[in-house]
């Protein structure tokens, strides 16, 4: 299945400011960042991608706690737009939850699909802003935004921690590497 990550490349310093991190103004955002359309559009892309690649070669999908059962009605950018605007979490989660996806995927026996890309996202994003953010919102406010119940937040929480080894640490060549990629992602 289709990785995130799209190409190797050597980054280059402060490409992360590339990706508009949003400015304030007495406390306002005065523009959304561009990673959060960037991300959409990779996830959009991956999701599509592997839809088609099931439909055609009518491969199964192993079911997870990450799977709804049918598709939420909000699309990706939605979605992002919403635990952007209610979460308070940096445009830096975003950039590390793309890498956490990224690696969750490639070690679980999960495919970004319609039925599980929101549930993925919205955890890898409450793990990014505990990990890297100096204040963050507690489980079922997560959960809130999410559109899930909290006990099912801590399940997922604690599936993709454990699919990850807790390995959460990320080397800021890893992080300009992904900045430079939504970068792109962003200008296509």
């Amino acid at each position: 299945m289709a990785e995130l990550a799209v190409e190797a490349e050597d980054p280059s310093t402060g490409v992360y400011l590339l990706l508009g991190p949003n400015k304030l103004h007495e406390g306002v955002v005065l523009r959304t960042p561009k990673v959060l359309s960037a991300l959409s559009l990779i996830l959009e892309r991956v999701v599509r991608n592997n839809e088609k690649l099931m439909e055609t070669t009518k491969m199964k999908d192993t079911i997870t706690i990450f799977h709804a059962v049918r598709a939420p009605s909000m699309s990706i950018q939605q979605y992002i737009n919403r635990i952007f605007k209610y979460a308070s979490c940096s445009p830096s989660c975003f950039v590390i939850a793309c890498i956490y996806i990224d690696r969750f995927l490639q070690r679980a026996d999960v495919h970004l699909t319609s039925l599980s890309v929101h549930r993925l996202l919205i955890t890898s994003v409450r793990i990014a802003a505990k990990f890297i953010d100096d204040s963050f919102y507690n489980n079922a406010y997560y959960a809130k935004v999410g559109g899930v119940s909290t006990a099912e937040m801590n399940k997922m929480e604690i599936n993709f921690l454990f699919s990850l080894d807790f390995r959460l640490q990320v080397t800021e060549r890893t992080f300009e590497h992904y900045c430079l990629q939504l970068a792109k992602e962003g200008t296509k």
